[in-house]
């Protein structure tokens, strides 16, 4: 750190929240004396984060315990966090708020500097990791020589390709040559790219990046003691550390692949995924002080990109969200859910009733028109605990007791009893009156009524309630485990305090609510059926297929138009455009051809790492021609089409504002995150001026 003046850089981060690095000592069982450095910045609510006053104390802190091991006044140091947190990592804050490169270089370097001191210590180094490790806070955790971990810890990783930066203070580095180049690459870049996926304990200890794992009561008590061990002579084995013959023959071909499979999304690349598989790449030679200076570099370049601006905007929105969901009323008006009845036993229910077993912990029961219905989906929802319990993510006390919680019936007034009954039934208006209709005849005055609808209108479904006040849409999204979304529809006479139950429980089931208006296709399926109707519009006037998906691709969405109509059912797609287009008919697209082409099965398949096979039938149904519009074509009115219809939404007061489309669509059609949510891409493209002659954001929101 005597090689550069730091002052310019704290000077730019006045608002950082320092996280101290406090020494005491500790005597081990052998009489040894440890020195242990706690991180922590004081406050409780907010995680331990890195910035340049904090990383400077740290620094401190190992200079002053290495004199002292150079004394032979302590035999080992160790790090460990406060509470249930580690170290999150560096201020994003504060990085998103330099506006030079300079400055960007100088928190590379420094965090570099201050972090290596702690794998060069003359005495054993330990992180003791506590709890919440992520990248820069994980960064520390790898420079130490031994890692040990809390059995609990649900939140390790390196997450900064996901937010369009790198781990740029050592961990591109050091984790390939800890744990080999495949594993590697998996924390790195694939994990982050599947919706930031983090590692337990058990999978840190699985892949080698932590050494031992110890219980929460006697964490410290055993971390200590196993350290001692160590310092002691006792051997520690690292059987995923890389050999020559990784080194020199197979260390290219997973960073090959990931590469690839980075490459053939089509849309705008996830440069930072990129240059991180590059360091990834030149680790392999071993050399600590070349790869901090690539590491140094490629940092401060994507603080200062385009991309990690536009992850910040989405990478914020998620936060607040989290913390507080606009337009929703006060929490204190939900009402208590006791027990769930479920009208419906197919997938989508069956799915609903795993997830409320699972995460809400109260009695669910179903219904369905006929005992065959039932006994499928009992047996399907007893087959998935199993298979949890395979996996390790539900205990065998969890699966019993979820199974005792399970009960099935025809007759509907068994459903008395329930506070919240959600129907799961087919999408036709007249049979989700008829399910409301009995079920009101049968509940209490209280109970909250909801309907799982992706396109129906709540107002037309509460005709003939005596109370539709308390009918409320709570549209998951498929598959209900893995999507984080939940729309929560307020129809006109919809409550507050139905809206608020309904937040509460998608929050409780581990969703993430945002409040709509009933309008046809409420938000996301709105967007999609602009997206697929485009699409369509484009194939009947002769585009190929081909020049279809290279059109929309620098959207980023992780399926094209035609694969996802296959994925969603081609009678359930011609259903939801058909929908849209009796809302919207000037503005919506409903093709003829998709129902004709539902009874041929469909577009076609794909393999993965194939190139997609289109059946004969359907490209009989849409014959190519010489005067079909071109691929940029194709491009501007997609985009021209979805800014205008954003645009009406907005306008229509669909959601509380803009930012809960943007919102909508990263957590209910994975748009990526790397290209700031579905507005600022519009403005940027310029599809908003071409549309409706405004942005949606002054000034427009950068990211490439």
């Amino acid at each position: 750190m005597q090689d550069y003046d730091y002052t310019a850089l704290i000077e730019a981060t006045v608002n950082e929240v320092v996280t101290r690095s406090w020494v005491r000592d500790v005597t081990l069982p052998s009489g040894r004396i440890l020195a242990l450095i706690t991180l922590d910045n004081g406050q409780q609510r907010r995680p331990n984060t890195l910035g340049p006053r904090g990383l400077l104390e740290f620094a401190e802190a190992l200079d002053t315990v290495a004199r002292r091991a150079e004394a032979r006044e302590i035999s080992g140091v160790a790090v460990i966090g406060t509470d249930d947190v580690f170290a999150a990592g560096a201020d994003l804050g504060l990085l998103s708020s330099l506006t030079s490169r300079d400055r960007a270089l100088e928190i590379s370097r420094l965090g570099h500097a201050a972090l290596s001191r702690l794998g060069a210590l003359p005495v054993p180094s330990f992180a003791f990791i506590n709890g919440t490790a992520l990248g820069g806070g994980l960064e520390v955790a790898l420079h130490a020589h031994y890692r040990t971990v809390r059995d609990g810890v649900r939140q390790i990783a390196l997450p900064e390709t996901y937010l369009g930066l790198i781990p740029g203070w050592g961990g591109a580095f050091l984790l390939p040559n800890l744990i080999g180049v495949e594993r590697a690459v998996k924390v790195i870049v694939t994990n982050p790219a599947r919706n930031n996926t983090m590692l337990s304990a058990h999978d840190a200890c699985e892949l080698g990046i932590v050494d031992v794992s110890f219980p929460t009561v006697r964490f410290l008590e055993d971390s200590l003691a196993w350290a001692d061990a160590v310092i002691g002579g006792a051997s520690v084995a690292r059987p995923h550390r890389p050999g020559r013959v990784e080194r020199t023959i197979t260390w290219e071909a997973p960073i090959a692949l990931a590469r690839t499979a980075l490459m053939s999304k089509g849309s705008t690349p996830p440069t930072a995924a990129l240059r991180a598989l590059d360091l990834v790449s030149a680790a392999h030679d071993d050399n600590a002080d070349d790869a901090f200076r690539r590491e140094d570099d490629a940092l401060a370049d994507h603080i200062m990109s385009d991309q990690f601006r536009a992850s910040m905007y989405g990478f914020t929105l998620l936060t607040k969200h989290s913390k507080q969901v606009s337009g929703a009323p006060d929490r204190a008006l939900a009402r208590s859910i006791s027990r769930v009845g479920i009208v419906g036993a197919g997938l989508m229910a069956s799915q609903f009733a795993l997830l409320f077993l699972q995460k809400m912990q109260v009695p669910v029961m179903i219904t369905d028109v006929s005992a065959e219905r039932l006994e499928s989906g009992i047996a399907y929802i007893h087959e998935q605990l199993n298979r949890l319990v395979a996996k390790g993510a539900l205990t065998a006390d969890e699966r019993a007791r979820c199974a005792r919680n399970l009960s099935a019936t025809i007759d509907i007034a068994h459903f008395a009893p329930c506070d919240l009954v959600i129907e799961a039934v087919f999408e036709e208006l007249s049979v989700k009156r008829d399910v409301f209709r009995r079920v009101e005849g049968v509940v209490s005055s209280q109970a909250i009524l909801a309907t799982n609808t992706s396109s129906l209108s709540l107002d037309d479904m509460a005709e003939g309630l005596a109370h539709p006040e308390r009918l409320v849409g709570i549209h998951f999204f498929n598959p209900v485990a893995v999507m984080p979304l939940v729309e929560v529809v307020r129809g006109a006479a919809t409550d507050e305090s139905s809206v608020a139950t309904a937040i509460t429980v998608a929050q409780k089931l581990g969703k993430s609510p945002i409040v709509c208006r009933d309008v046809a296709g409420f938000v996301v399926n709105r967007i999609l059926a602009v997206y697929l109707g485009e699409a369509l519009k484009a194939a009947e006037a002769g585009a190929s297929f081909e020049d279809v998906i290279a059109a929309v691709a620098p959207l980023g969405l992780p399926m094209d138009p035609f694969a996802l109509m296959d994925l969603i059912g081609i009678t359930v797609s011609a259903h939801l455009l058909d929908s849209l287009h009796a809302f919207a008919p000037t503005r919506m697209h409903a093709s003829s051809r998709l129902h004709e082409l539902a009874q041929h099965g469909g577009f076609g398949k794909s393999e993965p790492g194939t190139a997609r096979q289109f059946t004969e039938h359907s490209r009989a149904l849409f014959p190519t021609r010489a005067d079909a519009p071109t691929v940029a074509d194709i491009y501007v009115a997609v985009t021209a089409s979805l800014a205008n219809e954003t645009h009406i939404m907005m306008e229509e007061k669909v959601v509380h504002g803009v930012e809960e489309i943007d919102l909508a669509m990263l957590l209910g059609a994975r748009w990526p995150l790397h290209l700031g949510g579905l507005t600022p891409y519009l403005d940027r493209c310029g599809a908003s001026e071409r549309a409706f002659g405004a942005t949606f954001h002054s000034p427009p929101i950068c990211g490439a």
